[in-house]
């Protein structure tokens, strides 16, 4: 009986590192570095050609195993609103598969794309609106693109990591 319980002690020491180790690879992962509060400014450019200052706020919350995060921005100018939330999961080869919905317009859709390195970029769809992503990280910085073909033409905001 002893060497059955002094058997699993020494499986359980052995199997531990291991997974410490998974979880390590999981939070370096492309994901790494996005969890918490962003703010920022930038700019909207509309489908009539308008341009106008916008200020943004950011928050990520990346899954403990690095296998997905939940989004949302919110981004307002002098004359434009958007409240955008987005659901995401990465497999193993840096594929994202997910959701978004925007509060303001009532719309929604889906996400793909890849994530590798800090850099997300895809595709969201949605009815009547497709456009290209993309978000690039780099310490307590991250950039934020959005190209469109609909009324938003496009979004480029550069955040800060809120302090900690």
């Amino acid at each position: 009986m002893a060497l059955q319980r002094l058997s699993l002690v020494v499986l359980v020491m052995a199997l531990a590192p291991q997974s410490l180790a998974q979880r390590a690879v999981a939070a370096s992962g492309p994901l790494k570095g996005l969890n918490g509060a962003w703010s920022g400014s930038g700019a909207v450019t509309l489908a009539n050609g308008e341009r106008e200052r916008i200020r943004c706020r950011a928050a990520y919350d990346v899954r403990a195993d690095g296998s997905g995060l939940r989004q949302t921005l919110d981004c307002a100018s002098d004359s434009y609103r958007f409240s955008l939330k987005g659901d995401m999961q990465v497999d193993s080869g840096g594929a994202i598969a997910g959701s978004w919905t925007e509060s303001t317009r009532n719309a929604g859709g889906s996400m793909s794309g890849q994530a590798r390195d800090g850099s997300i970029n895809g595709m969201i769809e949605g009815t009547g609106f497709s456009g290209a992503l993309s978000v690039t990280t780099h310490g307590d910085r991250q950039s934020f693109s959005l190209l469109s073909q609909g009324e938003v033409r496009q979004v480029a905001i550069t955040l800060r990591r809120a302090n900690r």
